[in-house]
């Protein structure tokens, strides 16, 4: 009996300490580290009174990363508060977990910076993945790389990312979970992997969760592509634009049925279609993002985000991209993307993200697609008109109904005030609520409505 008491003591013994093992292994240097970070110290914490709806995301270059236009940029910026994103890792922002464990938040830390100090009301988008998370080696970064979504043993690894993110910048409240399913496509199968996709996200929305419950996270930011004919999976969801991508819809409809939670859907798209073409015209095709907008708010319940909104021509501003609208008057360019706003903010969308494609002279010449010009800071017309919308059209503003005269002519109103756009290349006389209004091409006009007799 003594024999055996003793063997049942060492085996109980030799459990334990493979159990400490097993504890010690779980909690990685990773895991440690993140439960360490400290919070940045930034100029101002409070968000807007009212979400602005209308923003931007920062990409690889903002004019702040420019002395010359800093200062002025800043201040357009700042003029009338907008939602504005950024990347954890990549477009502008460096690896923030080159090592397990070893976390380097400067280069994130200056971007966050720069949203507080000019009013911005902050999302962090919490992709890219670092190098180690998905077959790299630590240290090492390979932008080439940028697009390949975590191995799954790593999942957990990228929450714990993610919480860090949180734990570093605490007066950030709304996170978005990856971006256009980077690295999730199944070639095999032809088909986005939801599956893996969801995992991930549920894995950070529990971490995120963890830190502060109030935190609000959002998915699946999943591309919307359309087909206007010749589509490898039609949909319901379709207009005279074309038809949604049957697979994104399908995609979308898993993680909705086995997500943990969630407080926006999130997803990005363009006018254009899959093969580039404008159906009916530029104007018609904006329709998508209203439509789209309905069915996601259906669909999910959930207030409706576009991370990504391309409402011009345009694939790719780089030499030898194709980007039509760059042939197109400011004025025309300005037109369009107005009225892409008014079809997302009628369609109940609660943020819409402009990508903007800022960079300095010494990286490209002029910079035609940007909210700040690249000469001297100033606020492009773009620019002017997201503020506007902002300020006159922020997330929950009732609308009202407004008549027109002529269909060459939209308009968009709440109780004060009114935005109408003439779609055409020709003056239009017409009567807008009421009353006579005379725009020349391509206008954007605002207009009281008690202006209107």
């Amino acid at each position: 009996m003594a024999l055996l008491a003793l063997a049942v003591v060492c085996a109980g013994a030799i459990l334990g300490v493979a159990a400490l093992r097993r504890n010690a292994r779980q909690e990685s240097p990773s895991a440690a580290a993140a439960a360490r970070v400290t919070p940045l110290t930034v100029s101002r914490t409070a968000e807007p009174a009212q979400w602005p709806r209308w923003g931007l995301t920062h990409t690889q270059y903002t004019a702040g990363d420019d002395e010359r236009v800093a200062g002025p940029a800043a201040r357009a910026l700042a003029a009338q508060p907008l939602v504005q994103n950024q990347h954890v890792m990549g477009f502008g922002a460096d690896n923030p977990e080159p090592r397990p464990g070893v976390f380097d938040f400067a280069s994130l830390d200056a971007r966050v910076k720069l949203m507080a100090d000019t009013g911005g009301a902050p999302v962090l988008t919490l992709c890219c993945a670092p190098d180690w998370m998905k077959g790299g080696r630590p240290g090492k970064t390979d932008w080439s790389l940028i697009e390949t979504a975590p191995r799954q043993e790593h999942f957990d690894d990228f929450a714990r990312l993610a919480a860090a993110v949180a734990r570093r910048y605490p007066h950030v409240r709304r996170f978005i979970v990856w971006n256009e399913f980077k690295g999730m496509w199944d070639d095999r199968h032809g088909e986005w992997n939801a599956v893996a996709y969801t995992e991930l996200y549920n894995r950070v929305y529990d971490a995120l969760k963890a830190v502060d419950p109030g935190i609000q996270v959002g998915g699946p930011y999943i591309p919307v592509d359309t087909y206007v004919s010749g589509s490898p999976s039609p949909s319901e969801v379709s207009g005279p634009w074309g038809s949604v991508d049957g697979r994104v819809v399908e995609a979308v409809d898993y993680w909705l049925r086995h997500k943990k939670g969630a407080d926006f859907v999130v997803v990005d798209g363009a006018a254009a279609s899959h093969d580039g073409s404008l159906k009916p015209d530029e104007f018609g095709a904006l329709g998508k993002f209203g439509a789209v907008t309905r069915w996601l708010r259906q669909r999910s319940g959930l207030p409706v985000w576009w991370a990504e909104f391309y409402p011009l021509p345009c694939s790719s501003i780089d030499p030898g991209g194709s980007c039509p609208a760059l042939q197109w008057t400011e004025e025309r360019r300005v037109a369009v993307t107005a009225a892409a706003l008014m079809e997302l903010a009628a369609g109940g969308a609660e943020t819409a993200l402009y990508w903007d494609t800022y960079a300095p002279r010494d990286k490209r010449e002029g910079c035609p697609l940007c909210l700040v010009s690249s000469d001297d800071g100033a606020p492009t017309a773009t620019l002017r008109l997201l503020q506007d919308f902002a300020h006159w059209f922020p997330a929950g503003t009732p609308l009202v109904p407004v008549t027109v005269s002529s269909p060459a002519v939209r308009a968009l109103a709440q109780e004060h005030r009114i935005v109408a756009v003439n779609t055409t290349g020709d003056v239009q006389a017409v009567s807008v609520d009421g009353g006579g209004v005379t725009l020349q091409p391509y206008e954007v006009r605002w207009m009281d409505r008690a202006d209107r007799p």
